[in-house]
C-alpha cells in the first residue's frame, strides 16, 4: 500500500479502487478493504459519486511506515518461528528457543526503523529520483 499512497500523492485528484486495482494487479474489493483500514486510520478518505475515489487525508510528515504497516492490519513482520510455541518434540523446543530471541530482536529494530521514515521522505526520494532520471534524459537528447 505505499506504492499506492506515494501514488496518491502525486495524482491530481481521486484515484478509483479500479485504478488501484489494476496498478497492484488485484481486485477492487481487496483494494477497498485494505484501504479501509488506511481510512480508519485517518490517512485516507473516499470521495463518492461521479469522480469520486481515495484521496489522501493526512500530512505525509506525520505517517510513519509503521503507521501504514499498523493501519492495513499488517501481518507479523516475521512468518518464520513458532509454529508450535508449546511443541512436544524436544528439537522443535531447542529451534523455538534459539530463533525467539533473534526475531524478538530483529522484529524491535524493524519496528524502530519503520517509525522513523515518513510517507514525506519516500515521496521526497521518490521526486529526486525523477528529477534524476528527467535530467540524465535531457542530456541523452542533446545533439552532439
Amino acid at each position: 500500500m505505499l506504492h499506492v499512497l506515494l501514488h496518491m500523492a502525486r495524482h491530481d485528484g481521486p484515484m478509483t479502487s479500479e485504478e488501484i486495482a489494476r496498478m497492484l494487479d488485484t481486485n477492487p474489493v481487496v483494494v477497498r478493504r485494505t484501504m479501509a483500514g488506511l481510512r480508519d486510520a485517518g490517512y485516507v478518505r473516499s470521495e463518492k459519486g461521479h469522480g469520486g475515489g481515495w484521496v489522501i487525508a493526512a500530512d505525509l510528515q506525520a505517517v510513519t511506515l509503521l503507521d501504514v504497516h499498523r493501519a492495513v492490519g499488517g501481518p507479523r513482520l516475521f512468518t518464520i518461528g513458532n509454529e508450535h510455541p508449546n511443541a512436544s518434540c524436544a528439537v522443535e523446543r531447542v529451534v523455538n528457543e534459539a530463533l525467539e530471541s533473534a526475531l524478538n530482536e530483529a522484529e524491535a529494530l524493524l519496528i524502530a526503523r519503520l517509525g522513523r521514515v515518513s510517507l514525506a521522505e519516500l515521496a521526497r526520494r521518490f521526486d529526486e529520483r525523477c528529477s534524476i532520471t528527467s535530467r540524465e534524459a535531457a542530456v541523452a537528447d542533446r545533439p552532439g
